[in-house]
Formats: structure tokens, sequence, C-alpha cells
């Protein structure tokens, strides 16, 4: 299965570099979701915070973690994928990566979505609910 069935209509949310991590945690926890893309203008990416990039920062920077921003956190190297992009590819890239969010660029290397472990997860386990449901009754309807 295609990433682009899974992306159709599923929003992407994105904060400036310049965000407190004050206001990051605050919109992590109202979106309900565990990474923003850093964008300056929503579709160029300039990095990704995560839930993660919060916790590991605490042990170093915990004295000064009100005066931080998303910039000092956010993972400058993001891996993205394509529309095209298979869930299993994406399976393993994440898996090989230890990374749980990937953004979704077109062609030409603009936002267009993200993709979360939980996206993908939740699809591969309807992969397989489909074939057992079809597997059940061919077995019990033989032709």
């Amino acid at each position: 299965m295609k990433i682009s069935a899974l992306i159709t209509g599923k929003a992407v949310y994105t904060i400036p570099a310049e965000t407190s991590i004050a206001t990051l945690v605050e919109k992590l926890a109202s979106l309900k979701v565990g990474a923003l893309v850093v964008s300056p203008d929503g579709i160029r990416i300039a990095g990704i915070v995560s839930e993660r990039d919060i916790v590991a920062a605490l042990p170093i920077h915990f004295h000064e973690l009100g005066r931080l921003h998303v910039r000092d956190i956010m993972t400058v190297n993001v891996t993205t994928c394509t529309p095209n992009s298979t869930v299993a590819d994406l399976m393993n890239l994440m898996t090989e990566r230890r990374i749980r969010h990937v953004p979704v660029v077109n062609d030409t290397g603009d936002l267009v979505s993200i993709i979360s472990i939980g996206d993908i997860v939740k699809s591969h386990v309807s992969e397989i609910d489909t074939e057992r449901i079809a597997l059940v009754d061919y077995l019990q309807n033989p032709r």
C-alpha cells in the first residue's frame, strides 16, 4: 500500500523554530500529537521536533529550559518520504532509524503531510485483518 492512501485528508502541523519550549509543549498537548514539523512557512522543512527531543534535552538543559527555543532541540537532518513510498518501506525505515514520525514531501521537497508509526501500524493491522477475513471465507466457502 502506498503512503498516499494514508495521508488523504490528514493534517500536518508545523511550528516556527523561534517558538519557546513551553509553547511547543502546549501545542503538542493541545493537538494530541507526538511531533511537529519545524517550518518557517508550512512548506519548507527546517527540522522536526518531538517529545523525544524534549526528553533528551532535559538532562542537558534542565536549568535553562525556560530560555530554550525549538531550534535548540529540534532534529535538523529530517528523514522524509513521498506519497509513492510504501507502508513496507516506511516500516523498515522507521525501525532502522528508530524514528516515529516522517514528513511526507512532494517531488519538489515541499511538505504535504506527516506519517506516524501509529498510522503505519494501523494500516498494517488492517491489511492483515483483511487477509484473515479472506482466508476464513475461502476455507468456509470452498468453490
